[in-house]
């Protein structure tokens, strides 16, 4: 590894990486993004995610020595490389979120197609997103997926870079943590099919209670954009129509809290058992 230090805000390698956090195209061209913290990055080495340059801030990471030996300690299995220790000033101007522990990586981007996503069982259980636009949506998504630990998420027609700097904080590192393929519609119908996934799609129309629906084999939850729901691909594609029951005046729930509650009913009927 390489050690460097870097003590003024417009050294040029501060300059990249305010503008990785701004530009997702820089990003795609790169093929690199950003994460900051510390729980962020130790996902990042532990699922095979390639740090290219950790910068520090000796100060601030000081203060959360065992965080941060966590992270040194993984680093031995997985080194980066290039370790850079930043002024205060330096730090502060590529520091993207309040309550900062004084840790940023340069990772490099992993791209999973859906022909390599690894099913370790006869009935998985595959979360797919449909045009969802906030990043903190698809970083609470991701972290559902993470808790229930669905087999993969796809994300189709995504209106967000998937390592758009919200959306990784909003995920607190569950980006890592699972199997995540973006794609076409019409490309995760066909993996889905292939693999004998039923389709079940959340929507209010023409739809059954979920707890009615029969979730113990191989089946996919498909969700849709916040403002206008499932487009009629996945309506039409759909082996089950599943609802959420509504008690009050208003008729949405938030795209993350429906998700979470269609997956963990799959669980319960799978009697899953918490060790």
């Amino acid at each position: 590894m390489i050690f460097e230090e870097i003590i003024s805000p417009q050294n040029p390698k501060i300059k990249e990486i305010v503008a990785l956090e701004e530009k997702p195209k820089l990003r795609r061209d790169k093929s690199l993004f950003v994460v900051e913290g510390v729980r962020e990055i130790t996902a990042c080495l532990n699922n095979e995610f390639e740090i290219e340059t950790l910068f520090f801030n000796p100060e601030i990471a000081g203060k959360n020595l065992s965080g941060y030996q966590n992270i040194l300690d993984i680093l031995k299995k997985h080194p980066c490389k290039k370790i850079i220790s930043l002024s205060g000033a330096a730090y502060s101007k590529i520091a993207y979120r309040e309550g900062t522990e004084g840790i940023i990586g340069i990772v490099k981007e992993k791209t999973l197609r859906l022909e390599n996503i690894k099913i370790g069982n006869s009935t998985p259980l595959i979360l797919v997103c449909e045009k969802i636009e906030k990043p903190g949506n698809i970083g609470a998504l991701l972290r559902t997926a993470d808790a229930c630990n669905i087999d993969a998420v796809i994300l189709c027609d995504s209106l967000t870079d998937l390592y758009n700097p919200n959306l990784i904080r909003a995920s607190l590192g569950a980006v890592f943590t699972r199997q995540i393929v973006v794609c076409s519609n019409n490309e995760a119908y066909e993996w889905l099919k292939q693999i004998d996934c039923r389709i079940f799609t959340a929507q209010l129309q023409d739809s059954e209670y979920y707890y009615n629906t029969n979730m113990t084999g191989a089946c996919s939850i498909i969700v849709g954009n916040e403002a206008s729901g499932l487009s009629n691909f996945w309506r039409k594609a759909s082996d089950a129509k599943i609802k959420i029951p509504m008690l009050g005046e208003l008729d949405s729930l938030n795209v993350s809290v429906s998700a979470a509650i269609l997956c963990y009913e799959a669980l319960r009927q799978r009697a899953f058992c918490i060790k």
